[in-house]
């Protein structure tokens, strides 16, 4: 049983107070199916890159096990980001090339049709609704979106939502998109437009999920240093996605578990640039970190 990410795969290029990378890779499909693997050893990636995509990032997915089978590789030049950071929490956008990614159209390969689990990244919602079109009766369907979305394509967006079962969105997002200031209240105008499930990430801080009669705080996990959050989101919803995979099941249990792992899979992520840091990671890292963590929130 699949969990398919659909979302933009890219060369970045960052600018910190820490320092600087260049090409190096990203986008929020790359993010979600590494994030994800660590918790769920059959996730499937689908998005477009160029001609000139090193093949080592390919071969880092595989080292992943995440299958690479419906990548797409077309003409033209890989998707490009170029962002300076002036605090860790804002990105300021200096360049994007959307390149061959302009005309990103997926076709879900008939094997993957069956996916029980749908995570579609921050993309455009036309094509989330296009994937979600060709799919046959998945058990859990997740987006995130953006303010981008919100504004240039409210139409869309508001007909995806009444077609999946879990919104991913930030506090900025969610205040932008529902003109609540309370997220609380911001959250249940959401679960008005169709979602089951809302899930509020909130930065460094915590996370809300919020659906009828349910309410939770997954706090952020503590860290000394961080070096570059860019993907942080996406790590955040693969992780979460992840888990509710492998256990097969959307119980309050599994929603709680869920937020603690997709905070702790985003702050392992945020240690490093780019996937520098996922790519030491392992579950039993992840496992003590969520020890360390229920042992940090424990009421007695």
């Amino acid at each position: 049983m699949s969990l398919l990410v659909v979302g933009s795969i890219a060369l970045d290029s960052i600018e910190n107070h820490h320092g600087s990378v260049h090409d190096v890779l990203g986008g929020s499909a790359i993010y979600a199916s590494v994030s994800a693997s660590f918790l769920y050893d059959n996730v499937s990636i689908i998005g477009v890159v160029g001609k000139d995509f090193p093949k080592e990032h390919v071969k880092l997915l595989e080292k992943h096990r995440v299958n690479t089978s419906a990548l797409q590789f077309a003409d033209g030049q890989t998707f490009r980001w170029r962002g300076r950071y002036k605090n860790l929490n804002q990105a300021i956008t200096l360049e994007t090339h959307l390149n061959v990614f302009e005309k990103f159209n997926p076709v879900i390969p008939e094997e993957l049709r069956n996916s029980p689990f749908i995570l579609l990244g921050n993309i455009d919602p036309e094509i989330q609704l296009n994937v979600i079109s060709q799919m046959q009766k998945p058990k859990i369907i997740a987006a995130d979106t953006m303010n981008y979305w919100i504004i240039k394509k409210l139409d869309a967006l508001m007909n995806m939502l009444q077609h999946i079962d879990i919104l991913f969105i930030n506090d900025e997002e969610i205040r932008l998109l529902t003109q609540e200031h309370y997220l609380y209240d911001a959250s249940q105008k959401i679960l008005s437009y169709g979602p089951k499930i809302v899930v509020v990430k909130k930065g460094e801080h915590d996370v809300m999920v919020v659906k009828k009669n349910f309410y939770f705080f997954a706090p952020g996990y503590p860290l000394k240093k961080v070096l570059d959050t860019t993907g942080a989101g996406d790590c955040f919803s693969g992780g979460f996605m992840g888990y509710l995979a492998s256990h097969n099941k959307l119980t309050d249990k599994t929603l709680k578990q869920a937020a603690i792992m997709g905070t702790i899979t985003s702050a392992f992520n945020v240690e490093g640039f780019s996937l520098d840091a996922l790519t030491e990671l392992s579950k039993e890292k992840i496992e003590s970190r969520f020890n360390k963590l229920k042992k940090y929130t424990q009421f007695e």
